[in-house]
């Protein structure tokens, strides 16, 4: 039937015709479906744009998406890790609900639908720049190209430092446009390699930032060093946001910027110990902004909660299609179009969370399962094997946090005897976490074990638990070893047996 209606989509759009049509390729198509740009950056936390009110850093275009269009305060990935979050993201599912998807460096199959194909099926003209899905396997799963759409990474350009990756994403944008057939809407994906790891060390500096611009957060040392570092970071969202304004000019250019949807984001949080693929606030919470010309009354800011998987449905419901099978995420298009701000639907009120292997480096390169319940006032996690280390053993090196100057100085603080950012980042993690984002947004005081916040904590697990079970998630119907069993598809140089070489785990 899905394939019967995207049928009729193409008899009755203008669309779908481009016979007969004089224009310049790259003009505006006489369809009234709205184009769509996703602008994601690669490791970027909320509230890591200017419009936010960070000084440390400046994102004049993402906010004027924001200024023009509407920006969320709570927007959520439901698995703070490159490729799961992308992977909820193309098919509105949670990653739980995406066998070995859900796993970093996993396959991902192609039985799972992904909005750039049926935007496809229904007369779009589909493409990507720079990191689409990725990292992991989508050739053996049965896609045929990458699921965010065909690639466009031909052009490139000299970037301002040895951090920052050569591709011109704004030029391969404009490629895209030249090669879309006449009277096509288009949807392209815009992944910005940055501001993944390395950086250029002391590049934030150099380039007139300062250090006491950057306020740390209580989990991470407060030194200059670890400030640098951060400014370093912020360089690269500034590049990114630079090929984002080129984009938007192009678009003002040839008349289509305000038929455009765009959405700019994040994919997980910035790449720092205790961040990026851990379940806390700064790794999971992401920018959100959403201009829609005058389809979209701009100058908003809405309080809702909306996760990654609410995005699919989204665009399929502006393109007048249903949603891809199997979709667990809710289109947004009602708070877009609702033209209020603050909370516009008391029901989107929490998001549900979870983990499982996010990089190799335990006994069997097992995971570190988790599955949370993030609301307005808490953060509520469950750790299934708490027993394992979080980030990682340290005979690997705590493979789950990327390695950067900050996190050398954790480990270096630990050595000489200061092991509180060492227990905060890599210490082991009890069965159940609990933190009052009120007082605490940082996530540092655990109190899941104070008798004063048991009926917060229960109702907070029965709704999870609850959800969970009608997603038919495997880790809550005792099935959770599935994860474990499957493959892992990226470099074996840091797991469990290349560095172990046969040996037996330390009980450190």
């Amino acid at each position: 039937m899905r394939f019967l209606s995207c049928l009729l989509l193409l008899a009755l759009s203008p669309a779908a015709w481009a016979g007969g049509d004089d224009r310049p390729a790259g003009s505006a198509p006489d369809s009234k479906l709205p184009n769509i740009l996703l602008a994601i950056a690669d490791d970027a936390s909320w509230p890591h744009m200017s419009a936010y009110g960070c000084r440390f850093l400046k994102t004049p275009n993402f906010d004027r998406v924001a200024r023009e269009g509407v920006l969320f305060n709570n927007c959520f990935t439901p698995l703070p890790k490159c490729s799961p979050s992308r992977a909820a993201l193309l098919t509105g599912r949670n990653p739980w609900q995406l066998e070995e998807a859900c796993c970093h460096f996993g396959l991902f199959s192609a039985k799972f639908p992904v909005y750039p194909d049926l935007l496809e099926a229904a007369g779009y003209y589909v493409g990507f720049t720079g990191k689409g899905w990725a990292p992991g396997n989508w050739q053996k799963g049965g896609f045929k190209r990458n699921p965010a759409g065909t690639e466009f990474n031909k052009l490139k350009a000299k970037p301002p430092t040895t951090g920052i990756s050569p591709i011109d994403y704004a030029g391969n944008f404009d490629a895209f446009l030249k090669d879309r057939p006449r009277g096509k809407p288009f949807c392209f994906w815009y992944g910005g390699h940055e501001p993944h790891r390395p950086y250029e060390l002391g590049s934030g500096v150099r380039a007139g930032k300062r250090l006491a611009d950057v306020g740390v957060q209580p989990y991470l040392p407060n030194t200059d060093e670890v400030r640098s570092d951060i400014l370093d970071y912020a360089l690269e969202i500034e590049w990114f946001d630079t090929h984002l304004g080129r984009m938007l000019k192009k678009l003002d250019e040839i008349g289509e910027l305000d038929n455009t949807i765009v959405v700019v984001t994040s994919d997980n949080g910035m790449p720092f110990p205790r961040v990026k693929g851990h379940i806390f606030e700064d790794a999971c919470h992401l920018p959100l902004a959403i201009r829609w010309g005058k389809s979209v009354k701009g100058g908003r800011v809405v309080d809702d909660f909306v996760s990654f998987i609410d995005l699919a449905p989204t665009f399929a419901e502006a393109a007048g299609l249903q949603p891809p099978a199997g979709t667990t995420g809710r289109s947004i298009l009602d708070l877009l179009k609702s033209g209020a701000s603050g909370q516009v639907d008391p029901k989107r009120d929490h998001v549900l969370l979870g983990r499982e292997r996010t990089d190799v480096g335990r006994p069997n390169d097992a995971g570190y399962p988790v599955r949370a319940n993030r609301t307005r006032d808490y953060l509520y996690a469950r750790n299934f094997d708490p027993d394992r280390w979080p980030a990682g053993n340290p005979e690997t090196g705590f493979r789950d946090i990327d390695d950067s100057p900050t996190k050398a100085l954790v480990l270096k603080l630990k050595e000489q005897g200061q092991e509180k950012y060492f227990d905060l980042c890599m210490g082991k993690r009890p069965a159940e976490e609990l933190y009052d984002l009120r007082k605490d947004p940082a996530c540092v005081d655990n109190l899941a074990f104070n008798t004063d916040r048991v009926a917060v904590k229960a109702r907070l697990w029965a709704q999870l638990e609850k959800e969970l079970r009608e997603q038919q998630d495997p880790r809550i119907l005792g099935k959770g070893d599935i994860f474990d069993r499957y493959q892992y598809l990226g470099e074996r140089s840091h797991s469990w047996d290349a560095v172990m070489g046969g040996k037996k785990p330390s009980e450190k």
